[in-house]
């Protein structure tokens, strides 16, 4: 197994990560491949440079595979750390996603229990 570590800081998203985790096919997928209820809303992290181009590798990992309900984009999700907290960050097979952004699940609200706000720094610790 391997380690990927994605540095970025914490940033407000447009709410589309909250819409994609309360869908009940996603919310299903994600319980069945992770093993826990995810947190109805994702936590944004801008990345910096050097981790943009990482991700950009992570991208030819398979993961696991979320399916979609038609009309929906499929994805993939990676186990992942952050501050010693289980998550998954969840990539969104979507045309124009911002590439410098990753967006991560877990089953707490992860800015109350790390105590982030926008702008924190963090360091999210990929495994594959």
């Amino acid at each position: 197994m391997k380690t990927l570590c994605l540095k970025g800081r914490v940033s407000s998203g447009k709410g589309e990560g909250t819409d994609f985790v309360t869908l009940p096919w996603a919310r299903r997928q994600i319980e069945e491949k992770l093993g826990f209820r995810p947190y109805s809303g994702t936590l944004n992290i801008k990345l910096d440079e050097k981790s943009t181009k990482m991700k950009k590798a992570l991208m030819s990992v398979k993961g696991a595979e979320i399916s979609p309900a038609p009309g929906y984009c499929r994805g993939r999700i990676f186990e992942a750390s952050i501050m010693k907290v289980m998550c998954a960050v969840v990539l969104p097979e979507v045309l124009g996603y911002p590439e410098d952004v990753i967006e991560v699940i877990s089953s707490a609200n992860l800015r109350e229990r790390l105590h982030l706000v926008d702008g924190s720094r963090v360091e999210v610790k990929v495994t594959f």
